[in-house]
């Protein structure tokens, strides 16, 4: 193993912006009326964003299990008293707890805020005063729906001398409440409940015995008057009369908390010193994705790009195609994903072999698949769309056990569609059950899978040819009948998660991936010189995929003097063993502009028959540190070192079995990164980073030396910031990476191959992610990419490689009607832009043209319906992806219509 120079002599100059960060403008309200009448009935109801909240004023015991950092006994007599106590630190939590719902209720005294959940016992607490405000700290939990969706709850004046009472999400681990005193600090007592949760009880110094009273600004409209017009209630002292609470949605649903793909661990975006991008659930709805491929096009500097046969998609990330992807972590063959069973996309920008080995600089893109829900959650859907498209799709989540220490999910979905494309036609299945078995406090095990089939007529697309843009879209150039394609793949995977320590974590994890296809069908080649006749090769595959990956990893905090850490450890074993028959041999051609199908087609495979077999070992050890400096800064640094063994077979079908060629490689790489985070104030983050990656090379020299591993190297900086109180973020970053010992043609012997190719990818990019108004979400991008060949034997330098373009963007906003007698009705809109492309490398002037799709969405949500209309290309652009080789019309005008439902 040979490192290389840790620094080139390339400085590359990072750009800086100051966003906003100013508050939100205003909040989305939806008013719950408690009844005072049933604060004895002794029931009590779940509070889940509907417009009744039933309530129980049972007393309960104080707290005498909650773990406090302060060590102060509670229930407190006042926030005065807790205010004399020191601060600690916050200790680290190995497990976050999910806050389902919260209830509030009057009392004798005052209010009760209830924290629904059912492990409130592990519950840390760190509270303190600030003026007239009490505020408590949850280090290890979140505020989450049965959904999966966070949310918020506020009060404004629910009692005389309490000006308000929020509980938010603080950051990706931390509830927040704060108590807002009037004129001095409130009184909260603190006790909890095995059946209901946390508990809050808030009074005042100001007629703590008063019933609490219904104020102008949280009146509830009577039976008799417009929701236009609320008529102002009347205190009374039988204490008949309702008062309102001012529950706020999470409605930054297109932003997110945390992202696992670039750490492995549960850290914020902002304090991860390299891009990443999350599309998350509601985005692939409200646009609704139905390839998953499309979800990637909100994220800047990423094209989708088709691959074998239509049935998946690649991605070209800064200007290099990323052929592998990751699944919950897992490196997994390009191959078919239904997004029924994904929760949302992430998007590593950069090298990612620090903690996953053999990937492209570009980047990778990271499936995250639905999990389990605590409580019941039902869906059913059906989307109707024109070139006879329809789906059906059901979405289950439900406790297999009354103490909820066995959760279930399970997605089914049943597609099929015809095209655009002449005699295109296909169709799918794919059904994914999950079981998340709480085997104690300490330990969870979690047991996935996905079963997929897939059955279409074999398209590649048309040539990389100047001709092909004047032919109609949807030109087949095969052959109707003599083309077809079945896929079938089967994803199990198994998670061991088990807790030694509150600072101490071990997580293992087991993935077998099994998929098989066969195709048949006539591909175009090359177009004759004629101009018009295309010569075609009938083709023919058998192959299929075995794959197994182990990781273990050790998740440890602890501190050295001041500094905090956390430290991976981990260690990954994978083996693939991969089979694919090779049959080609000549077809008729055809006429590109005058088809004419039916031609007799040859009985056998006479040019090439030829089965290959490769077998993949590898190991891989990583090590990673995120220190944090400072409260202001933090360090992440981090390295693994990979051992790859490849064998690769090749034998004659058509010569009895007869032995073609054997290989070996064995490669060893060692991939580090290091980056820099330095905060200036709270909404800001400035980062930089470098970071290596590594890719096998499957090629011998002449003298017959195995080649090294293509190298990449990237120097990345940027600037993070989160605005409108933390409900819109944004990323800009600037980069540049070389790509070094790519395989090119030996200038002297044409058959082998020498390390001796250089690729330069460099640019900036922008996303902006998040809500700007209650009901008013956004997700936007902006990126110039400049990849080009810097040293070659046979590609010219400066040639720019395949489907890169030097600008793409995109911009998607959803807006939803929050108040009044349109509550529900939401419209959405995006433009998708890319600019021009090489179709070809060597470059031969064939470019495909840049184009802007325009989308559209109109929807109405009632109770728990949602009708919607999505249209796709809604100004019936022309134009067109590529294939890696081929071209690959875009979709005209697609209209889908979608019904769903939960319950």
């Amino acid at each position: 193993m040979r490192l290389k120079e840790f620094f080139p002599s390339l400085l590359f100059t990072g750009v800086i912006v100051t966003l906003c960060t100013t508050p939100a403008l205003s909040q989305e309200k939806l008013s719950i009326a408690v009844d005072k009448k049933v604060a004895g009935s002794g029931n009590s109801d779940r509070f889940t964003l509907s417009p009744r909240l039933a309530t129980n004023s049972r007393r309960v015991n104080p707290i005498t299990e909650i773990r406090r950092l302060n060590e102060i006994a509670l229930p407190s007599s006042s926030a005065e008293t807790l205010a004399q106590s020191p601060t600690p630190p916050t200790a680290p939590t190995p497990t976050i707890v999910q806050v389902t719902h919260v209830q509030a209720h009057p009392t004798q005294n005052g209010l009760e805020v209830i924290l629904q959940t059912s492990l409130a016992q592990k519950l840390q607490l760190v509270n303190r005063s600030l003026g007239n405000n009490f505020i408590v700290d949850i280090p290890n939990a979140q505020l989450r729906l049965s959904t999966g969706e966070g949310f918020i709850f506020k009060s404004d004046k629910p009692l005389p001398g309490v000006t308000q009472i929020t509980v938010t999400n603080y950051d990706a681990k931390t509830i927040r409440v704060s108590v807002i005193g009037d004129a001095k600090p409130p009184t909260v007592e603190l006790s909890d409940s095995p059946n209901e949760g946390l508990i809050f009880s808030v009074a005042t110094h100001a007629q703590t015995a008063q019933k609490p009273q219904q104020l102008p600004n949280t009146q509830k409209p009577q039976p008799n008057t417009s929701a236009n017009s609320t008529q102002q209630q009347t205190p009374s002292a039988t204490g008949d009369e309702p008062i309102e609470l001012v529950v706020t949605g999470d409605q930054n649903s297109y932003g997110a908390s945390d992202a696992s793909t670039a750490t492995k661990t549960d850290t914020p975006p902002r304090n991860i010193p390299q891009s990443i991008q999350v599309i998350p659930q509601q985005v692939i709805k409200d646009q609704q994705i139905t390839r998953i491929s499309d979800a990637v096009r909100n994220a800047s500097g990423v094209t989708p790009q088709g691959s074998f046969a239509g049935n998946t998609d690649v991605y070209v990330i800064r200007g290099f195609v990323t052929r592998n992807n990751l699944r919950n972590g897992f490196a997994v063959p390009d191959n078919y994903i239904s997004p029924i069973n994904v929760e949302r996309v992430e998007v590593l920008k950069g090298p990612a072999s620090v903690l996953y080995g053999q990937f492209e600089p570009g980047g990778i893109v990271n499936y995250i698949t639905k999990q389990p829900f605590t409580t019941p959650y039902h869906s059913a859907e059906f989307t109707l769309g024109n070139y006879d498209y329809y789906r059906a799709a059901i979405d289950f989540s439900q406790p297999l056990t009354a103490d909820k220490k066995v959760l279930s999910r399970l997605n089914i979905a049943y597609e099929n569609s015809g095209s655009f494309i002449d005699f295109l036609n296909g169709e799918s299945y794919s059904i994914a059950p999950v079981v998340s078995l709480q085997l104690s406090d300490a330990t969870n095990l979690t047991l996935e899978y996905e079963h997929n089939i897939v059955n279409r007529k074999f398209y590649d697309g048309l040539l990389p040819v100047r001709q092909s843009f004047q032919v109609p879209i949807s030109r087949f150039l095969g052959e109707p009948n003599a083309d077809s394609y079945n896929f079938q793949s089967d994803i199990g995977t198994i998670t061991l998660k088990h807790r030694f320590s509150d600072n101490f974590q071990f997580r293992s994890a087991l993935l077998i991936n099994n998929n098989s296809g066969d195709y048949n069908g006539v591909r175009p080649r090359s177009l004759l010189d004629d101009g018009r006749t295309v010569s075609r090769t009938l083709a023919g595959d058998l192959d299929y995929f075995r794959g197994v990956s182990l990781q273990n990893e050790l998740v440890s905090k602890f501190k050295t003097g001041s500094i905090n850490h956390q430290l991976l450890l981990g260690l990954e074993f994978s083996w693939a063993h991969v089979v694919n028959d090779f049959l080609r041999t000549a077809a008729p051609g055809l006429d590109l502009f005058n088809p004419v199908y039916g031609a007799p087609l040859p009985t056998r495979f006479v040019d090439d028959a030829e089965n290959q077999r490769t077998d993949t070992n590898t190991v891989g050890v990583y090590l990673q540190d995120q220190v944090t400096l400072l409260r202001s800064l933090k360090l992440l640094v981090g390295g693994r070192l990979d051992f790859v063994n490849q064998s690769i077979r090749n034998i004659d079908l058509n010569n009895n079995n007869q032995l073609l060629s054997r290989d070996q490689f064995n490669d060893q790489a060692f991939s580090p990164r290091v980056g820099l985070v330095y905060q200036p104030i709270e909404p800001i983050s400035l980062y930089a980073s470098y970071a290596q990656s590594f890719n096998p090379n499957d090629s011998r020299t002449a003298s017959g030396q195995a080649l090294e591993p293509s190298r990449g190297t990237q120097y990345e900086v940027g600037i993070k910031t989160e605005c409108l109180n933390k409900q819109l973020s944004a990323t800009l970053a600037a980069y540049d990476i070389t790509k070094t010992n790519v395989a090119t043609t030996d200038p002297s012997n044409s058959d082998f191959s020498i390390a001796a190719g250089v690729v330069k990818s460099r640019g900036i990019e922008l996303d902006i992610a998040g809500k700007i108004l209650p009901g008013w979400n956004v997700i936007a991008s902006f990126a110039h990419n400049d990849t080009f060949v810097t040293k070659d034997n046979s590609i010219p330098v400066g040639n720019r490689l395949v489907n890169t373009a030097r600008y793409n963007a995109s911009l998607w906003t959803n807006y939803e009607i929050q108040t009044g007698s349109l509550t529900g009705l939401g419209f959405g809109a995006g433009i998708f832009f890319v600019g021009d492309r090489q179709a070809n490398l060597p470059n031969d002037g064939v470019i495909i043209p840049s184009y802007v799709r325009t989308d559209a969405s109109i929807f109405y949500k009632k109770r728990n319906w949602r009708v919607g209309l999505n249209f796709k290309n809604l100004l019936d652009t022309r134009y067109y992806d590529s294939q890696g080789y081929y071209l690959r019309p875009g979709a005209p005008l697609t209209v889908l219509g979608t019904i769903s439902v939960e319950f």
